[in-house]
């Protein structure tokens, strides 16, 4: 066996997240925090990445984090921050389960040393991922062009840096995030062509634009690692107005999918932290309802 059919015939099994399957009398599935949910309250300096598995802890009751790149930019390749961070996270016995990448380069860039050169950017991300013990980066599939065009760009980005991730046994996750990747139909295809097992989906509730999202999370599932349960307001029961959680976590189940379920509270109808509470809290009567 070489090489490359020893990365393409492991990493499936190598890099699946850490709830990920299943198990007897296991919940449903698990709940996380995705960081974006307190951007405003990192970005005015009101809180910190390293105090953010903390307050993460006792804010929420929320074990399991998705971090945003960049809350921490300049330390990716900084191995005193990233073991200060780990021990935090190890100390109060939480689990980091991906980085969000943004601003590193273009993924289906027009020209293939521009793609080169995005990949390798994402490159330093992939290794403190699989330092701070998280599964998988998110990325995101950006290309102009027609869709034709943009997926062959796209597609070879992905399968490079998916590539170099799978000897990291890190997963590279496309998320639905603007662009031709608001089209459920586009990512699939977009995935199948890469045609790698350690590139997948992070299906978000949110960012389908014109595409329904009903059937953009059915069409990304069949390739997910994670999901984003976005939320950007709530009516006075506690369901969310833009989504109903109910019938799109009856499709994510469908699918088979139990792993993590990452909390992205959005909008400025409520504070950070209310926003956060009503998507836990009716993640949690979805998990009820639907065992």
């Amino acid at each position: 066996m070489n090489r490359r059919q020893f990365i393409t015939t492991t990493a499936a099994s190598a890099f699946a997240p850490t709830a990920f399957g299943k198990k007897e009398e296991a919940p449903l599935f698990e709940i996380s925090l995705a960081q974006w949910s307190l951007h405003r309250m990192l970005k005015a300096g009101k809180l910190t990445n390293l105090d953010w598995p903390k307050y993460t802890q006792e804010s929420f009751d929320i074990h399991a984090l998705e971090y945003v790149n960049q809350f921490f930019k300049d330390k990716a390749e900084d191995g005193a921050y990233l073991a200060e961070l780990n021990k935090r996270v190890s100390d109060l016995g939480m689990t980091n389960v991906l980085i969000m990448i943004d601003g590193e380069g273009v993924m289906g860039a027009d020209t293939e040393k521009e793609r080169n050169r995005a990949v390798d950017r994402h490159k330093k991300w992939v290794t403190a991922a699989q330092t701070l013990g998280c599964h998988s980066i998110r990325v995101n599939a950006y290309a102009k062009g027609t869709p034709e065009e943009a997926a062959k760009k796209v597609t070879d980005g992905l399968h490079k840096l998916s590539l170099f991730a799978a000897e990291h046994e890190i997963n590279v996750l496309v998320e639905n995030h603007g662009g031709h990747s608001s089209n459920g139909k586009w990512v699939s295809q977009v995935l199948s062509a890469v045609n790698l097992p350690n590139c997948g989906s992070l299906p978000d509730f949110g960012n389908f634009k014109e595409y329904d999202r009903y059937q953009g999370v059915r069409d990304l599932m069949p390739f997910a690692k994670g999901v984003s349960a976005k939320s950007v307001e709530f009516d006075n029961s506690g369901n969310e107005v833009h989504t109903d959680f109910f019938k799109i976590m009856k499709i994510v189940l469908e699918a088979n999918y139990h792993g993590y379920v990452g909390i992205e509270s959005t909008g400025a109808k409520h504070s950070e932290d209310e926003g956060v509470k009503l998507n836990k809290a009716l993640l949690e009567r979805v998990r009820e309802k639907l065992k």
